[in-house]
């Protein structure tokens, strides 16, 4: 005599292999979007060029926003835009990593003339497909 029955435990094993695998294989597609294998390589890309324009745009009053907040404080002119430009030089790397360029402001230079603070320095950019230089002069008033 034969008994008949039921056995679910090889519909719970497939079960149980699928969704492994399709866990699996969400972690893969996740893997290779984080490393950027995904992302086509754009060889006519013009990021560098953006970047430093944006920068050569809206350095020069965004150092004498951040210097007139210093000389308010009592920082004297010459100090409150050298403070100022070097804590933009650490806000330009970082700019430049969110966008995927390496910004990096080098060579800065102040020097100050009947109250008037020039400032000159070098824009340094590059991605993985371009580098360039660029210098970018400006001066500053805060008696304004």
């Amino acid at each position: 005599m034969r008994y008949s029955s039921k056995n679910d435990e090889g519909q719970m094993l497939l079960a149980t292999g699928v969704v492994l695998m399709m866990s699996l294989l969400s972690m893969a597609i996740f893997g290779v979007k984080m490393a950027g294998i995904s992302m086509p390589y754009d060889t006519a890309g013009d990021d560098t060029i953006q970047a430093s324009a944006d920068v050569a745009l809206y350095l020069p009053s965004l150092t004498e926003d951040r210097a007139e907040l210093w000389y308010s404080e009592g920082v004297s002119e010459f100090e409150s835009v050298n403070k100022s430009i070097n804590s933009l030089h650490d806000d330009i790397l970082h700019h430049g990593e969110i966008r995927g360029v390496e910004l990096k402001l080098l060579n800065i230079t102040l020097s100050e003339s009947d109250g008037i603070i020039s400032v000159s320095t070098e824009l340094g950019a590059a991605d993985r497909n371009s580098m360039l230089t660029r210098i970018i002069s400006f001066e500053i008033d805060l008696d304004d």
